[in-house]
């Protein structure tokens, strides 16, 4: 299910992470080839991004909402 981004958090490794409308949380990292996002590596990218829908598979498993202390 698509849910758009609210918000962004560094997480214990300093991966930026994004905070879906959902409520559940899903690293963005740009690591080409793998995953091209090189809008996360500045603060403007990130701000652009807000609204963007991502794939959240949390949700197509019915998974609860994510907090700070559960989710990386």
């Amino acid at each position: 299910m698509e849910q758009r981004i609210v918000g962004y958090h560094l997480d214990d490794e300093n991966h930026w992470v994004a905070e879906l409308e959902c409520g559940h949380f899903q690293h963005v990292r740009h690591d080409p080839p793998w995953q091209n996002r090189p809008w996360v590596a500045t603060p403007a990218g990130r701000e652009a991004m807000l609204g963007h829908r991502l794939a959240c598979k949390k949700c197509d498993a019915g998974a609860p909402p994510d907090t700070l202390a559960t989710a990386c």
